[in-house]
């Protein structure tokens, strides 16, 4: 399985950008999750699939894949569009809707 390389996205609950900076390598999982009979949690022996590498940059999480002989996929994030917005446009005198509580 391929590792996978990408930037973390935005939590939908937040409006902050807090960890959304750093670079993540993620394993792919090698072999299947099996059921434990007695207590019947999942478990798995593929450990690297368990391990979440984080990196302050692109460049330093291709070097470290291309130096530990790691296959990669880059995943590149969507450039995000930003839209000003301002409570008193809510009251403009030219404004298309409707105003409604």
């Amino acid at each position: 399985m391929r590792a996978r390389i990408y930037r973390q996205s935005k939590p939908s609950t937040q409006s902050g950008q807090a960890g959304t900076h750093t670079w993540v390598l993620d394993y792919g999982q090698n072999r299947p999750r099996h059921i434990d009979t007695l207590m019947g949690w999942t478990g798995s022996t593929d450990t690297p699939s368990q391990l979440r590498l984080q990196f302050p940059d692109q460049d330093s999480a291709v070097a470290y894949a291309t130096r530990e002989g790691i296959a990669f996929d880059i995943e590149i994030p969507a450039p995000r569009i930003r839209r000003p917005k301002a409570y008193a446009d809510n009251f403009r005198y030219d404004r298309i809707q409707n105003w409604t509580h």
